[in-house]
């Protein structure tokens, strides 16, 4: 109880029950065996957004800007990622990956991705002349590449499930529970009060960790983040069996470093089938996984923010592009083909997609590294894009670390 006499039903309430929920829960128990957490998911089950929905990469870390979070929590949480899949059992393989120029505009982007990932000290990586790339990816055209040997794949589902597994082994008050849609944020004298269509929880202390609803979340507690969550949806195709035999482990383009997005790239998954994509349209549905797919609140949501209007007038070609490449399979065949030409168009068939949480600020920039902000009690979670999956457990014990401070604990 607190000094009001309130029963408290937990010490800690982390709403989400993604990648990053899950690792920042289990950090927290391992670290504070006492504490009673809940993790509140509004699904019925764990992983079904962006977690469930990503290419299933372990990134190495090269893409990142020496010094930032991004880069530090990748690097490190790569490590205790793979160590932590090793233990537990969930699959996952170290089978490297090429970044491909495959015109000569790209090359100095080429150049300058190898250095910053020799500053970073990423292990192991090495310029490849066409032969070299031959030689790793029998089948992939190219002037010059990057060989990445420490990236891999990792089925994400079943690591939150590991996560979730060892979470509620760790105390008996830990708790997942599934179907708690967070309607409304409480704050009282000593604890906070999570409105949800099943019930009321409180709690002493919240970290959100909502994803696509982060900043929805964090305006229920009074926090007024400056940016927004304006979706981004990203359809993949799969190869036929025979175009996937071709591709030995992950095959990428040089990205543009004024985008936010990596470009379609061919990832051979940890079940053998290999995806190419994504591409990425702005989606008029936080959680609309179709081409077809419309909410007014979401869409009220995102077109009424002066950020993203500046966003699509910066990058109204880009996006033109995007939008030309999800409803033309040609097009979208072509991108494939720049990596691997001997890629059929029939070989490329239909496949998933997932939703991007991509924050933007009120100037129309994306949000490029990761944001955390804290209010009353709690921590917000507001920006976790990629390579968040990869440094899970490098953000939980990080957010851990702020909790300790902000928190008492």
């Amino acid at each position: 109880m607190n000094q009001m006499g309130h029963q408290i039903d937990f010490d800690v309430a982390i709403i989400g029950g993604g990648i990053v929920g899950l690792a920042t829960a289990f950090q927290l128990a391992k670290r504070f065996s006492g504490l009673g957490i809940a993790v509140l998911e509004k699904e019925q089950a764990l992983a079904m957004h962006q977690t469930g929905r990503n290419s299933g990469v372990i990134h190495s870390g090269i893409y990142y800007k020496p010094g930032s979070t991004k880069a530090r929590t990748c690097i490190r949480g790569r490590l205790e990622l793979v160590r932590f899949a090793s233990e537990h059992a969930v699959p996952h393989q170290i089978c490297g990956k090429l970044i491909v120029a495959t015109c000569n505009s790209q090359l100095p982007r080429l150049r300058t991705l190898f250095e910053n990932g020799r500053n970073l000290g990423i292990e192991g990586i090495r310029m490849l002349d066409p032969a070299g790339i031959v030689s790793i990816e029998p089948y992939s055209k190219g002037l010059a590449a990057i060989h990445v040997p420490c990236a891999g794949i990792i089925d994400y589902t079943r690591l939150v499930q590991a996560l979730a597994d060892v979470f509620l082994g760790l105390g008996k008050a830990n708790k997942i529970l599934t179907g708690h849609h967070v309607l409304q944020v409480e704050q009282h004298d000593f604890y906070k009060r999570l409105i949800t269509p099943t019930g009321s929880i409180s709690a002493r202390y919240l970290i959100n960790c909502a994803g696509l609803w982060s900043d929805v979340v964090a305006g229920m507690d009074g926090i007024r983040p400056g940016l927004r969550i304006i979706p981004f949806r990203g359809d993949y195709c799969v190869l036929a069996p025979q175009a996937a035999s071709r591709i030995r482990a992950l095959i990428y383009p040089v990205p543009d470093p004024s985008l936010p997005f990596l470009g379609v790239h061919l990832t051979r998954k940890t079940d053998g089938a290999v995806e190419c994509g994504p591409n990425a349209v702005f989606s008029f549905k936080r959680e609309g996984y179709s081409r077809s797919a419309f909410c007014w609140n979401d869409t009220r949501l995102s077109l009424s923010y002066p950020g993203t209007w500046r966003l699509f007038l910066r990058h109204w070609r880009y996006g033109l592009g995007e939008y030309a490449c999800a409803f033309s399979r040609g097009l979208f065949v072509r991108r494939v083909r720049r990596l691997v030409p001997s890629i059929g168009p029939e070989e490329v068939l239909p496949g998933g997609c997932g939703i991007r949480a991509q924050a933007v600020g009120r100037d129309g920039r994306p949000v490029d590294d990761f944001v955390i902000e804290r209010g009353h009690n709690s921590i917000h979670v507001l920006n976790a894009p990629s390579p968040a999956a990869t440094a899970c457990l490098a953000i939980g014990e990080h957010i851990c670390e702020l909790a300790t401070r902000q928190f008492g604990l």
